[in-house]
């Protein structure tokens, strides 16, 4: 009874620690929710990633009000010259579009971009699990995702999967 005991302890340690699967495929909440581009209008995130289907996308999460999000722009500019083939599309949270709009300029980002109508914590927010920003998601060529969660520009799990996909 106690050897029982202790293999299930023990297979319910392993279990608890082992990393979540990985998602490869977006909700259906998380395709229908609608940003707003930089001329204003309405689109969904469906719409966004069939602009960029066929290419490897890789999207950052971010604000201007994230210090982390900002001392991380030097190496995405460094991973887009590394990786210059793929499509970068930046998601902002920034509390208004003003600010979202001057801080593209302000930072120099290269790619396409989105504002968030209801922020970090709102219904995109929550359909995409996002609990930090920044925060990377790699979709591959077929629209899969390649990797749901990164924090750095210069993680190696990131870098990693870019060049699975080249």
């Amino acid at each position: 009874m106690k050897k029982l005991l202790l293999l299930f302890v023990a297979v319910t340690a392993l279990v608890a620690c082992s990393p979540k699967a990985e998602q490869h495929e977006f909700s259906k909440q998380a395709l229908s929710e609608e940003l707003i581009g930089l001329d204003g209008k309405k689109i969904t995130f469906d719409e966004i990633l069939k602009r960029h289907e066929g290419s490897t996308v890789v999207i950052d999460v971010w604000a201007s009000w994230c210090p982390d999000c900002i001392k991380g722009f030097p190496s995405l500019t460094e991973l887009q010259k590394q990786f210059p083939d793929v499509d970068y599309v930046f998601l902002s949270a920034d509390k208004t579009q003003q600010t979202w709009k001057e801080s593209i300029e302000k930072y120099n980002l290269q790619g396409d971009h989105y504002f968030i109508t209801d922020g970090m914590k709102g219904n995109f927010g929550k359909s995409i699990t996002l609990d930090w920003i920044p925060r990377y998601i790699v979709v591959d060529k077929t629209g899969k995702i390649a990797l749901f969660k990164a924090i750095e520009a210069d993680a190696h799990e990131l870098i990693t999967v870019l060049k699975k996909l080249k």
